[in-house]
């Protein structure tokens, strides 16, 4: 698992750095530098995770649950904020971030969605660290 934790938080990483290239190219850039910021934040999140790894005490079925939340949590940080930096979306959830930008209606559901569920997945995958760590 430690493997997959450093593999999968350097590529997010690595994300993060090229999202950064096209920060002026998307129509909202303030949600542009956000989502650069998640990507390179949460990949250095999973890094970490890994090197904690060794000292967290589990059942598999539990360990795998929580990578796989906070793994899901930290990419669809990256993609809804890229997503809303592109479609000039995320009004509702994130309105400093969005500014006067709006998007349809569609594509301001899928962002939501994106960020309320990385939400409960980043509480409960956390939480389940914490009770492996003790």
């Amino acid at each position: 698992m430690q493997k997959v934790l450093f593999m999968l938080g350097l590529v997010l990483f690595l994300l993060g750095l090229f999202t950064g290239f096209a920060v002026p190219a998307l129509k909202n850039p303030r949600m542009a530098l956000s989502s650069h910021l998640e990507a390179v934040l949460n990949g250095m999140f999973l890094v970490l995770l890994g090197l904690l790894w060794p000292h967290i005490h589990l059942p598999a079925a539990w360990g795998a649950t929580a990578v796989v939340l906070i793994v899901y949590s930290a990419y669809a940080n990256w993609l809804a904020t890229l997503l809303a930096a592109a479609w000039g979306a995320g009004r509702r959830l994130a309105p400093i971030a969005a500014a006067d930008h709006e998007a349809a209606a569609a594509k301001e559901r899928i962002v939501s969605f994106l960020l309320v569920s990385l939400a409960v997945a980043i509480v409960v995958g956390v939480g389940i660290v914490v009770v492996g760590l003790c």
